[in-house]
């Protein structure tokens, strides 16, 4: 603890920065994750918000990526076809991803092969909550919300017609990007439509993708083969590039919406994405039992099989009702109805290996009220039905249909220079596995919280926030090869080389959460620091039984007690003004220790980074050089091997110039990574197999009408 709060010094006495117009997006940007629609200066909630310049300059092919280098968040890839966000050393099922504040709905939650299914091309802009937002998200979001927001569902009069489109290229994927969008309307009636395509070769890297000698320390960590056992016809290793990492998606949304009275609309929207990837050599491990079958299989079968590609389609159906002050009593009504329908194909050569689908109802419901138990306040309901199969050989959780049902109630009161916030909830959980070998589960699980936010003078507040939180164990936690009766049954789940045996009687996850924040905002620069610590009772992971079958380590999911504790930072500070425009300095970073009681270190944790961005912006011109450095994470946790740190510079510029009377365009180029480092994030179950993207040059141009 003492060697976090030196750095939380160390890091707050630095000088830090940006430009003027960036903090004023960030204080004046309404939040929409929040029921109250409220600024991020009105509250003690931990807040990322990319929107703007900054969200096109930072936005990426996958939302792990475009967030990764922010202050408490980071990046888990699986490939470069796959990035989830990392929030405060949570991911999977306890850091949620929603699309205009509604489940995203994928299956990226259920393994780290799986890719979230949000555009960042296509977001007007991106809000994470960190830290537990269970009251206003449910229990899954444990460890943090990230928002993808976009206008497909106009929420504002458009009054003409406006648009824009984009074209950019990225050297070291070779990728083909395009971006469209178009709105208009009469003022009463809005529309939208917007989509992207999106083609990309494989990744070049520098040096091997395999780091085999990490590779070997891993299976003797895992009890692997001894060396005289060791199979000699290993994955190929390739030098400069990842094999099988290519990709292509595309995505169309249209909505629209009628706006009568003020400010209230009602909307609808559809969209539709496919998009294939695939997985670097060494990703999916077929452990399978040998039988008569299975010997008879040529070579040119086994070879085809180790390329593996992941064939996904997802059609996602929204509807919203939003009405501005309907009574004297209410101030805001808010209904979201969404169908999404997912599914995705893992093809082992031009076989399909296994199916996995998902079908999700959810609907949500806020009453934003005015003075009754607070100054104001927002009661709640969500509700999400949700089918979920895997159909194959690597199907290891039985098909299973869950019901979810949350009530919350948010209340907050303005007192001097004080905001005082606190709010419940209760969820309901039901999971229902379609197989004799288990009994449907249920769970209710109560939420707490209460902060904070004193504002000490014009320039200075600092917030407290207090929460108690509590998760539902997910459906692969409780079912996963519950249905096999023998050793000969168990499947091996492949993203992680492991059998994986889920555990029926895993009670709720309960987190007590204390956040600290202090934030000082000048009139050209701002620094916001944060000390987090959470305590998880029960908490869920999977824990190496030192059994094997087949030589397959077998991983059971257990509980034990946690805690979480770490510091985070984001600052600009205006230095001067030169010619028409600003010099601004920026420094950010964080650091996150994570422990079992009785396991040692929690696997998968980001390592201390710190970071810095020197930029010059103009009115039309905006270039900056920008450099992050991550420690080696030799706190790898039992069984994981330690990563090595690395640092990578950045160079872009921007500039923008008129067309014509009412349009103007944009060129922008990156050189990405110039000191060609090789990254491997600590955060990655693929680290050892698959480094991130070596130097590279990324250009493109945008027309906006």
């Amino acid at each position: 603890m003492k060697r976090i709060l030196s750095i939380a010094v160390a890091m707050a006495s630095a000088q830090m920065a940006s430009s003027a117009s960036a903090q004023e997006d960030r204080m004046e940007h309404v939040l929409v994750t929040t029921p109250i629609q409220r600024r991020e200066a009105d509250t003690a909630l931990p807040v990322t918000i990319l929107t703007g310049e900054d969200l096109r300059r930072a936005a990426a092919t996958t939302i792990g990526e475009t967030l990764g280098n922010r202050a408490g968040i980071a990046n888990a890839t699986f490939g470069p076809g796959v990035g989830r966000p990392v929030i405060r050393g949570q991911q999977g099922p306890r850091a949620i991803t929603l699309q205009n504040n509604i489940l995203s709905a994928d299956v990226s939650s259920f393994s780290p092969d799986h890719s979230v299914t949000v555009e960042a091309l296509l977001a007007d802009s991106v809000e994470v909550l960190r830290g537990p937002s269970t009251l206003l998200y449910g229990g899954g979001a444990i460890g943090g919300v990230v928002n993808v927001i976009d206008n497909r569902i106009p929420r504002e009069a458009i009054d003409g017609i406006e648009g824009a489109v984009e074209y950019r290229y990225d050297e070291a994927s070779d990728m083909d990007a395009g971006v469209g969008r178009l709105e208009g309307g009469n003022g009463k009636f809005s529309f939208h439509l917007s989509g992207t395509t999106r083609e990309t070769d494989d990744l070049d890297i520098p040096g091997f993708a395999i780091d085999e000698q990490a590779v070997e320390e891993q299976e003797e960590l895992l009890g692997g083969h001894d060396e005289g056992e060791h199979d000699e016809e290993e994955t190929e290793n390739t030098d400069g590039f990842i094999a099988n990492t290519d990709s292509e998606t595309d995505v169309i949304n249209a909505g629209f919406s009628f706006h009568f009275g003020e400010g209230s609309f009602a909307g609808f929207s559809v969209s539709h994405l496919e998009s294939e990837y695939g997985l670097p050599p060494g990703a999916h491990a077929h452990h399978e039992h040998e039988d008569e079958h299975e010997e008879e299989h040529d070579e040119d079968h086994e070879e085809e099989e180790e390329v593996v590609r992941l064939d996904m389609e997802q059609t996602r159906y929204d509807a919203m009702l939003h009405l501005q002050n309907p009574t004297e009593w209410a101030e805001a009504v808010r209904g979201f109805l969404t169908y999404t329908d997912y599914s995705h194909d893992e093809l082992e050569g031009s076989e399909v290996g296994t199916q996995f689908n998902r079908e999700t109802w959810e609907t949500r419901l806020e009453l934003v009220h005015g003075a009754f138990l607070g100054d104001h306040g927002v009661i709640g309901l969500q509700a999400r039905a949700d089918e979920f199969e895997a159909v194959g050989e690597e199907g290891y959780v039985p098909r299973t249909d869950s019901t979810e049902l949350g009530l919350f109630v948010l209340e907050d009161w303005h007192r001097g220079d004080w905001i005082y916030e606190v709010g419940a909830r209760v969820d309901y959980v039901e999971r229902d596995p379609d197989t004799v070998a288990s009994s449907e589960e249920d769970f209710t699980a109560f939420s707490l919280s209460g902060s904070a936010l004193w504002q000490i003078n014009d320039t200075w507040q600092a917030g407290i926030a207090l929460s108690r939180s509590e998760r539902a164990p997910s459906t692969e936690e409780l079912f996963s090869n519950v249905e096999a009766t023998n050793e000969e049954e168990l499947v091996t789940h492949p993203a992680t080389g492991a059998i994986e045996i889920g555990d029926t009687d895993l009670d709720e996850e309960v987190s007590l959460n204390f956040d600290i924040s202090l934030h000082w905002h000048g009139e050209r620069s701002w620094a916001e620091l944060s000390v987090f610590y959470n305590s998880f009772e029960d908490y869920i992971f999977l824990l190496n039984s030192g059994e094997e079958v087949d030589e397959t380590p077998v991983y059971l999911y257990e509980q034990d007690d946690a805690e979480f504790y770490g510091v985070e930072l984001e600052s600009s500070f205006h230095i001067m003004d030169i010619g028409p425009g600003s010099v601004d300095l920026g420094v950010r970073g964080d650091v996150i220790s994570g422990e079992f009681d009785d396991a040692g270190d929690v696997p998968r944790l980001p390592p201390v980074r710190v970071g810095g961005q020197l930029s010059w912006s103009g009115e039309n011109f905006h270039t900056y050089v920008s450099v992050l450095n991550a420690a080696d994470q030799d706190d790898p946790g039992d069984f994981e091997t330690e990563t090595d740190g690395w640092t990578r510079w950045d160079i872009g510029a921007d500039y923008r110039f008129q067309v014509a009377d009412s349009s103007e365009a944009q060129l922008f180029v990156k050189w990405k990574n110039i000191g060609d480092d090789q990254i491997r994030l600590s955060t990655s179950f693929l680290r050892n197999f698959a480094p991130e993207a070596g130097e590279s040059i990324e250009a493109g141009v945008r027309f906006i009408f």
